[in-house]
Formats: structure tokens, sequence, C-alpha cells
């Protein structure tokens, strides 16, 4: 075989396929609804995310999404904004944004994988789970602002806070 068919063969691999098997490893309930979708629900010790990914073959990009669970009030969806800003500045993969019709806090990624040799399970593994430990890692930060009527910065020390000692 050529590399050049080579490249094309790995290149057409819909990596949804090793998401796929990666959901059924980890018991997540699922749904395929169409060949470039895949849909989850999974479950933390604080929430419910529903994590979509979508893959785009034309542009060879995975695109990554875990929602919370919950919906913003409106009347507490201007308080948020300055929060979103000052995460995604610790941010090193992805970002938070929040949904202006749905009120729903989204952590987002686009995996790249134009003149690769495909997704890895690898990539797809760390991705979920980047983006799961930073949407717990972030969740009392925006109840907190939401709920609590705390500032971003509180909202951010509590989120950023270090642990020391036992329970």
């Amino acid at each position: 075989m050529t590399a050049a068919y080579i490249d094309s063969e790995q290149r057409s691999q819909n990596p949804l396929d090793l998401a796929e098997q990666l959901f059924e490893d980890r018991d997540w309930l699922f749904d395929r609804p169409v060949d470039e979708e895949l849909i989850a629900e999974v479950s933390t010790g604080w929430c419910n995310y529903r994590v979509w990914l979508t893959w785009q073959p034309d542009l060879q990009v995975l695109i990554f999404s875990c929602a919370y669970e919950s919906k913003l009030p409106d009347k507490n969806r201007k308080a948020i904004y300055p929060l979103l800003a000052s995460i995604n500045e610790k941010m090193w993969l992805g970002h938070f944004d929040m949904c202006s019709e749905e009120g729903v806090i989204t952590f987002r990624h686009a995996l790249l994988l134009r003149g690769g040799h495909g997704a890895t399970t690898e990539q797809i593994e760390d991705l979920m789970d980047i983006a799961i430990n930073e949407c717990d890692r972030f969740f009392p930060a925006f109840q907190s602002v939401i709920w609590g009527g705390n500032t971003c910065q509180e909202a951010l020390n509590i989120a950023l806070m270090d642990p020391v000692g036992e329970a």
C-alpha cells in the first residue's frame, strides 16, 4: 500500500466510532442519531452532563461539547459573563460559554485532525476526561454566582481553592 492510500483511508475513519466504544466501556448512556453525531449522559459527583461529539469529515474536525444539566434563570445570566471570562483565562484547553437562547453553560473544544492520521482512542479519552474534570472543577464557582450571589472573584477563589488535610 502506498502512503497516500493509507493516509486517505485513515482520514476517512470516523472518530465517533472510537468515542462510542469508549462510552460503552464506561457504561455511559448514549445515542448515535446519525453517523456524524454522538450524544451521551454523564453523571459525576456534582451533576449530570450532556456530552456531544460531532464529526465534520469535510473539515476533518471533531467538535466536542459538555453541557451542565441545568439552565440559568434569565435574571442571573448577566452575572455569569465575568466569571466565564475569568475562567477562560485560566483554561489551557477548550473554553466555557453560555448559549444565550437556552441559558446552558457548556465546555467546548474542537480537535483538528486534517493532515494527520485520524483521532486516537487516547486523544478522545483525554479530551473527555479533561472536559469533565474542568466542568466539575468550576461547577461550584458557577453555582456560587448563580444561586449564592457571590462575586466573580469569590467564585473563583472557591473553585481554585486547594484543599488541605482530610475530612
